[in-house]
């Protein structure tokens, strides 16, 4: 059969268009119908590209008997996270509190009026390792549905008055108190996570905590931050294990590029094979700002490997960037990524085969499952094994550089890789602002080029009379945009106005600056909402400031406005940076390691960046974009002035630069040489 599913946009919810389950989207029919036939609603809450996700369709939402309890007891609603942040934030917050945890799929069941009573995750569909079987679940529902109906309205009662009162997870505030000024005072944050960071961090294998292990770029940049702001060389050192063991390991695509999601083991060998957006654009960014302050070459390789496999495998032909491609292959995770030696021999022969089966640790033993992930993380080139190869020797993969493609082609010819195709504003945003760090550090004009199109495919497919809106497949836009739409969407316009210098790229930024403010921003009590005046409005009106995955919306908002002032010395962006930050000072008191992103916004502000002021000639344009590549160092703010002022006259008569480094200020020149 097909349910409601079948005329739906979202690759996720076209993968549940076939199941016996009589599946509606999130929608009005759906809950007028649960009121007229005075049943709960069943709401499941995924992504296309989710390993946990695909096991519970399979088991459950593929087979008869649970539909036929599903059908007859409930109203189903399939949801894509990715396409309604809003719904997953809020239903998430109910799962960890019901739960202390969350994940994906997340399970809720509902009364018609959208209120939660009961939550958790994946569900197998007969109890096993102490989780209860959906089956049984549904029918004790039911049951109490139909005899203690008082009971689950109680509890829904009671989780909305929880959420409504208090946080309900670290950093995510639902209309709390209002925060004090205080970001004069919350420099103490920066100190105290740096201290986190390093109590937590893996001094052997790199990263931090225990496994599963989250890249977390934004954590990265906050410590090379720190280091280039403190020089204080153990910030620096936590970085770099930490980037060069993500890229020895198994995250790391060595036959392809890119990075998977995370690794599920404290080495970085076997990871969660899918493979995100927003993963690889952030690593990008931190693998730029490590090359950049090292100068290692081995960073910006990898930054690059990264780049040209986003192009190649995640790129539309309009320009777009794509979500994520699945860990399964076949129903098996990681199938299209492991190999056993001989079919490498096949491919390149025995003595190159061997050779390349030594260096990436192809073994008959196996490294994973019986199979192997490539790796670099046991290099046997010297014939010793576990001895982890120096920074230096890590670019000897080159060696075999010319016989990836062959590998690469090989692989992809044997198990087909499901790709998920929509295309989000937020991610893009991320993407876009990741290639013009790349175009800076490398000088090579096509990343920059790919962001420009990316910009423009945004403009033409996502932006309607000014308004965004969250996704874009097979020809149809999805809803309008929420907070990290707009707040990504500023960055990557940041970005590309600090690669091009181009005026049109910020006066777009400030543009939807001002759009983000008027439409999200909570006046009374501080930070930016989820969703905003135009979105559906729901049970509850959420704020995530809490940096996961990707840093939130609120983070990005600070440093956007941070950013906003400085470029334009607009006395309204310095009034909004204050209030956001004294905000997210309040917020991250508790837990500032959680804050990363807003933390270099805090910095940033309280030590302002190096900064070039650019007084152009009256009446005269810039000739062409500076040569930024290798010359001016990421984070660098430039300012231009169309014409002098008292503060900055020109010198002899022409176009004049103000360097500004530290906290001095050199004598004005004429041409950039030598000053950076």
């Amino acid at each position: 059969m097909q349910n409601h599913l079948k005329n739906q946009t979202s690759p996720y919810l076209l993968q549940h268009a076939d199941n016996p389950v009589n599946w509606y989207p999130w929608c009005n029919e759906a809950f007028e119908r649960a009121k007229a036939e005075d049943k709960p609603i069943f709401l499941s809450i995924g992504y296309s590209t989710c390993h946990w996700c695909h096991v519970m369709a399979h088991e459950s939402f593929e087979d008869d008997r649970i539909a036929e309890i599903l059908n007859r007891y409930f109203i189903s609603i399939k949801v894509d996270k990715e396409e309604r942040p809003d719904i997953d934030s809020i239903y998430m917050a109910v799962c960890q509190a019901f739960t202390g945890s969350g994940g994906w799929p997340t399970t809720i069941f509902l009364t018609p009026d959208q209120k939660p009573f009961f939550a958790g995750t994946y569900f197998p569909k007969t109890s096993s390792y102490g989780r209860p079987g959906l089956e049984e679940l549904l029918l004790a529902v039911h049951k109490k549905w139909e005899n203690n109906r008082g009971t689950l309205l109680e509890s829904a009662e009671e989780i909305i008055s929880f959420l409504n009162g208090r946080k309900v997870a670290e950093g995510d505030m639902v209309e709390g108190k209002a925060a004090a000024p205080q970001y004069k005072s919350a420099s103490h944050l920066i100190d105290t996570a740096f201290s986190l960071y390093k109590r937590s961090f893996d001094e052997e294998y790199g990263g931090f905590g225990n496994a599963p292990k989250f890249p977390t770029p934004h954590n990265l940049l906050f410590l090379m931050r720190y280091y280039e702001k403190s020089k204080d060389a153990h910030a620096l050192k936590m970085v770099e294990k930490t980037l060069l063991q993500m890229y020895r390991g198994g995250m790391f695509d060595h036959i392809g590029g890119g990075f998977s999601r995370y690794s599920t083991d404290r080495y970085f060998l076997v990871p969660h094979f899918e493979k995100m957006l927003y993963d690889n654009a952030l690593l990008i960014l931190a693998y730029c700002k490590a090359y950049q302050i090292t100068g290692n070459q081995i960073y910006c390789d990898i930054a690059e490997k990264t780049a040209e496999y986003v192009l190649r495998e995640m790129t539309s032909p309009e320009g777009g960037f794509y979500c994520a491609q699945d860990a399964d292959s076949e129903g098996v995770e990681g199938k299209y990524y492991l190999f056993e030696p001989t079919e490498i021999l096949k491919v390149l022969g025995d003595k190159v085969g061997e050779e390349f089966n030594r260096y990436f640790d192809i073994t008959e033993k196996g490294n994973f499952e019986g199979k192997n992930i490539p790796n670099l993380l046991q290099h046997k080139a010297t014939g010793e094994s576990a001895t982890f190869p120096r920074v230096e020797a890590i670019s000897d993969v080159n060696l075999f550089e010319e016989h990836l493609p062959t590998v690469y082609e090989y692989r992809k010819k044997r198990y087909a890789l499901h790709l998920d195709d929509k295309i989000l504003t937020s991610w893009n945003g991320l993407m876009i602002a990741a290639l013009c760090s790349l175009y800076r550090v490398t000088g090579n004009e096509s990343y920059l080029n790919a962001a420009k199109r990316a910009k423009e495919f945004i403009e033409e497919k996502l932006e309607v009379k000014g308004t965004l809106h969250v996704s874009f497949r097979e020809g149809q836009c999805g809803g309008k945009g929420f907070l990290d739409d707009y707040a990504n969407m500023i960055f990557a316009l940041l970005g590309l106005y600090g690669a091009t210098l181009d005026k049109a790229y910020l006066e777009r930024a400030c543009f939807f600056g001002e759009k983000t403010i008027r439409d999200f921003c909570d006046r009374e009590q501080g930070g930016f909402f989820l969703y905003g005046k135009d979105n559906e409005q729901l049970i509850l009106r959420p704020k995530e400031t809490y940096d996961g995955a990707v840093f939130s919306g609120n983070s990005a908002m600070a440093y956007n406005l941070v950013q906003l002032y400085y470029l334009t010395d607009e006395e309204r962006y310095k009034e909004m940076a204050e209030q956001q930050l004294s905000f997210m000072s309040t917020e991250a008191e508790h837990y500032p390691t959680g804050y990363a992103m807003f933390l270099v916004a805090l910095w940033d502000y309280l030590d302002p960046p190096d900064k070039i002021t650019i007084v152009l000639k009256e009446n005269e344009d810039m000739a062409s974009p500076l040569p930024l590549p290798c010359r001016i160092p990421l984070d660098t703010i430039v300012h231009i002035l169309k014409s002098p002022t008292k503060e900055y006259p020109l010198k002899d008569d022409k176009t004049t630069f103000y360097v500004c480094k530290g906290h001095s200020c050199k004598p004005p020149v004429n041409d950039l040489d030598g000053d950076f």
